[in-house]
């Protein structure tokens, strides 16, 4: 099957991943994301354990670890001389069948955690909690990370995106100190609302912070000093994710598909766009007889349910993650 249109259209297959299949993998909640080596191996994670998997383009398992954390919600990899490494968002809990699918009880302030490893799982650095003001006795939920590459001529600057928290996103220098936060406020847009991605965008020579500010439905772009710079989103619903290949930009909106942009952030094309379905009570699931989440029964081919985690290869291929009961994990190859 073909999504797309004109010069935009990919093969859309949902069944090349080789997964390990255990009773797990269709009974947990996909939450993940996605990153690809320089090899062209997948990385992300398993969708009922906490178990990093690395896939093959034909989808086969090259290997796996323990990730040794709550989720890794946002995947970013990165290259340091010749070696690469994953930065890994952790935002501190997980629905899981033995919770009944709601957030675990128990704990007062939930304290995410955001680690660099390599592609075997060593963990090389963790970044601490901002030490603010508005983190005493409260949540803090990373959600993703982005890289001001020296490879690209950045500075190694780590950006930290609290999206499920304090709506912040925090800077670090390369070696793990923080340096300074930005709420949204800085400019004309107004305050983050789950600012639950960010991406450093490599395009252009000005190299530019992008923060998908999820539940106002825009999308922010600041420099890299954390300036603001401009706003868009009237043709957006639910930013959560960005890849770019070549002059496109891919965003993924959690409402059911992914929207293409040009240079000067133009739109271009959906693709699966099916936003209705995130009308369905229980969505991204189904509802039982007892209002409880059940797998959805829902999901067509050519067709998105929820787009969460993202990547792209070097061809352009999209590798798309999607937040729901059991998963799903489509494979867009370029036409």
């Amino acid at each position: 099957m073909r999504v797309g249109t004109g010069d935009h259209t990919y093969d859309w297959n949902e069944d090349w991943a080789q997964f390990p299949h255990r009773h797990s993998y269709d009974e947990g909640w996909s939450h993940h994301g996605v990153a690809v080596t320089e090899a062209g191996e997948i990385v992300t994670l398993h969708h009922g354990e906490m178990e990093m998997v690395i896939l093959g383009s034909d989808g086969s398992v090259q290997r796996s670890w323990d990730l040794g954390l709550s989720e890794a919600h946002g995947i970013t990899i990165v290259k340091e001389a010749d070696a690469e490494y994953l930065w890994i968002a952790d935002n501190g809990r997980k629905r899981t069948p033995g919770t009944g699918f709601e957030y675990p009880e128990g704990t007062e302030v939930v304290t995410g955690r955001v680690e660099k490893k390599t592609l075997d799982g060593e963990t090389v650095m963790s970044l601490e909690t901002p030490d603010l003001a508005v983190y005493r006795d409260a949540d803090y939920m990373p959600t993703w990370v982005a890289v001001n590459e020296e490879r690209h001529g950045g500075n190694g600057d780590v950006w930290v995106a609290d999206g499920y928290a304090q709506n912040q996103v925090h800077r670090y220098d390369k070696a793990g100190n923080y340096v300074a936060s930005i709420t949204g406020e800085e400019g004309t847009a107004g305050a983050f609302s789950c600012p639950h991605a960010i991406f450093i965008d490599t395009r252009k020579a000005d190299h530019e912070l992008y923060v998908a500010d999820r539940s106002n439905g825009r999308v922010q772009v600041y420099d890299l000093e954390g300036k603001f710079k401009r706003v868009f989103g009237d043709y957006l619903t639910s930013p959560s994710g960005f890849v770019t290949h070549g002059e496109l930009m891919v965003i993924a909106e959690l409402q059911a598909r992914l929207t293409l942009t040009g240079l000067d952030d133009e739109h271009v094309a959906y693709l699966g766009d099916n936003h209705q379905v995130a009308d369905v009570p229980g969505w991204p699931n189904n509802l039982d007889d007892e209002d409880k989440p059940i797998a959805t029964k829902l999901l067509e081919p050519g067709k998105f349910n929820s787009p969460h985690g993202m990547a792209a290869d070097a061809a352009g291929n999209l590798y798309v993650a999607e937040w729901l009961i059991g998963g799903r994990f489509v494979r867009l190859g370029r036409s």
